[in-house]
């Protein structure tokens, strides 16, 4: 096993998850315009390896910050979960589209809106999941997606929880959604666990 943490990973490593980042973040723009019928782009993605404070600091700033959330596991030749972040804004932009309304706040979801927020997420994840096993050439089955509206705190605590024993980092792709020339942010965390993390660098060449 070549790397042992996430934090041990080079430019090269994230250069390499930075362009399947790019080819996933494409694949779930696609499946975002067409839920909206309205073009819909991508800025250039990110990839970061942060700790936990630094990763609440880029994402918001304020670990008190309400925030809504899906979260999918994979498994098979791929172990680990899959966690998309969005906004109020962007989740009541694809409200009005899907539901014809919009919600003050998050705290004012009701049945309806926590429905349809997980099948936004679950879209976008499985578009991801889907060029990204294309791409690697891996097989990944993903759970069926829960989402939540809590705090950014509590919700990055989620994957500490899940891999603490193994690595105090987190990996996430970032590029924002940009529809009708408006920029809405978005927060996708990737986060297979370190034995999936080396089998994908070796299945791409990365040694």
């Amino acid at each position: 096993m070549r790397i042992h943490d996430y934090g041990e990973m080079n430019l090269h490593d994230l250069d390499v998850m930075r362009e399947i980042g790019s080819i996933g973040t494409g694949h779930a723009a696609t499946s975002l315009s067409q839920m909206l019928q309205k073009e819909v782009r991508i800025t250039f993605p990110q990839i970061k390896i942060l700790g936990y404070d630094e990763a609440v600091e880029s994402i918001g700033g304020n670990v008190e910050e309400i925030v809504g959330a899906t979260l999918v596991k994979m498994d098979d030749d791929i172990n680990g979960i899959m966690l998309f972040l969005f906004n109020l804004e962007l989740a009541n932009t694809v409200f009005e589209k899907m539901m014809g309304m919009t919600y003050p706040s998050f705290e004012q979801f009701d049945e309806m809106a926590y429905s349809a927020m997980t099948e936004i997420g679950n879209i976008i994840i499985c578009s991801y999941v889907n060029a990204f096993t294309e791409f690697v050439d891996l097989n990944i089955s993903l759970s069926v997606p829960s989402s939540c509206v809590s705090m950014l705190g509590a919700i990055l605590e989620v994957p500490i929880a899940e891999y603490g024993y193994e690595t105090d980092k987190l990996m996430y792709c970032t590029a924002d959604f940009v529809i009708e020339g408006k920029t809405y942010r978005d927060w996708l965390l990737m986060l297979p666990d370190i034995a999936s993390l080396n089998n994908i660098l070796k299945k791409l060449g990365v040694d």
